[in-house]
Formats: C-alpha cells, sequence, structure tokens
C-alpha cells in the first residue's frame, strides 16, 4: 500500500476540490440519503463497518434512488450544553474528484463540506461501497491508518480517498456507478456518483500490490470556514 503517495494526494485533492467549488464529477447537483444499521465509529485503524470499528461490509445503508454528486445540507443537527454533536449526513455535502496521477494506483477523494450551521465533531473512516454498473456490491476495506478526531465549523469540509487498482488489463473492467458513503458515527447513507474509470476484474488488487481501500477522514488544513 502506498500510504505516504496517498496521504499527498489527498492533500491535494483537498485544494483541487475547493477550486472546483465542489462540484462532483460525473454526478448531477443532488445526492440522496437513505437510513443504515446504526453503527459507531471508535477511530480504530482495523476492520470496517458503519464508519466504525468490526469487520464486514463498509456500508450497509441502502442504496438511494439518485446517484446525485452531493449529499444533502439539512442543517437539522444541534449543539446541546456546549457539547458538539457529531457531524450528520444531512448537514454535509457530499462530492467525488479523481485525483489519479499514474496508471496503477487510482485516487478517488471524497469531501465532506460542514452546511449544517454549527460545528461538529468527526472522527474515524466513513463507511462505503461501490455499486457498480451492473448493480454489484462491492465492499471497501480500511487501509489501517490512524484516524485523528477534529471539528468541522460550519463551511469547513474534510475528506478520505479510496485508492483503487486502475484497469490495466485492455478489456472493459468493471464498471463502477455509484460510491455509498456513511459519515463516520453516522447511520445514513449518501450516494453520489463514482468519477473515475474502470476496476481491473480481480478488483481487489492489481499485480504491483494496488488494493481497493480507503484511508481515514482528515479535516482539510486550509478549509475556509462560512
Amino acid at each position: 500500500m502506498k500510504h505516504a503517495h496517498a496521504t499527498k494526494t489527498l492533500l491535494a485533492g483537498l485544494a483541487l476540490i475547493s477550486a472546483l467549488g465542489l462540484t462532483a464529477c460525473n454526478g448531477d447537483d443532488s445526492g440522496s440519503t437513505d437510513a443504515a444499521p446504526a453503527g459507531s465509529s471508535s477511530g480504530q485503524p482495523n476492520g470496517s463497518g458503519s464508519g466504525g470499528s468490526g469487520s464486514g461490509s463498509s456500508s450497509k445503508g441502502e442504496e438511494g434512488s439518485d446517484a446525485g454528486g452531493t449529499g444533502t445540507a439539512a442543517g437539522t443537527g444541534s449543539n446541546k450544553g456546549g457539547k458538539i454533536g457529531i457531524c450528520r449526513s444531512d448537514e454535509l455535502e457530499v462530492t467525488a474528484v479523481d485525483n489519479s496521477t499514474d496508471k496503477t494506483e487510482g485516487v478517488v477523494t471524497v469531501q465532506f463540506k460542514n452546511g449544517g450551521g454549527r460545528d461538529c465533531a468527526i472522527n474515524g473512516y466513513a463507511g462505503v461501497d461501490l455499486k457498480s454498473a451492473t448493480g454489484e456490491t462491492i465492499s471497501v476495506d480500511r487501509n489501517g491508518e490512524p484516524a485523528t478526531p477534529d471539528t468541522l465549523k460550519d463551511g469547513e469540509s474534510a475528506a478520505f480517498n479510496i485508492t483503487f487498482p486502475i484497469n490495466n488489463s485492455g478489456g472493459s473492467g468493471v464498471r463502477i456507478a455509484k460510491i455509498l458513503v456513511t459519515p463516520p458515527n453516522e447511520t445514513k447513507t449518501v450516494t453520489i456518483a463514482w468519477p473515475a474509470g474502470t476496476l481491473p476484474v480481480s478488483n481487489g488488487e492489481d499485480a504491483g500490490g494496488t488494493k481497493l481501500a480507503i484511508g481515514p477522514v482528515v479535516k482539510a488544513s486550509d478549509s475556509p470556514a462560512g
């Protein structure tokens, strides 16, 4: 796994997304959120689940009716008693861009922008499944990097990378249509469009060792509030 390369790409990707004005690639302007089984996120580096610890599918939410590029930002959360609540799916604008820089390891950066009108806490791994054009669900494992808790002010953003093997087989490969994303500690899944190319048919790992995996959510250090 090219952890250092993926981390550098994530930071570059955050700047790229800001420059693009949070416009998701290959999607429309609205996403969908659906209920997923309750889960928790301890920020542990291993295992997978709906943004938390354990094993199995990364995201168990049902697929939404639309494959939009941006999640809903309803601003329904609140911070009671001075305690900062978690970042809710309904408060986050979710976008994805293709940040691949070579012909072996692909990188898609998924960004969460806080649009809820309050500070919110984010920590750990998102739950992620990929949905192929033929309807197959592909679970995405964590890459094992440590997660760091952080706070997003209204208007600030955080993001994570999905690394994947690029299809160099010469064949059609596996065409991914959608990303099903459950923010850390949340139970609602946001569906956005996949902005990159196809995966090899063996979509777990290529000959060079590139695996399909996600990194932890990281706050954008240069993310402006407001």
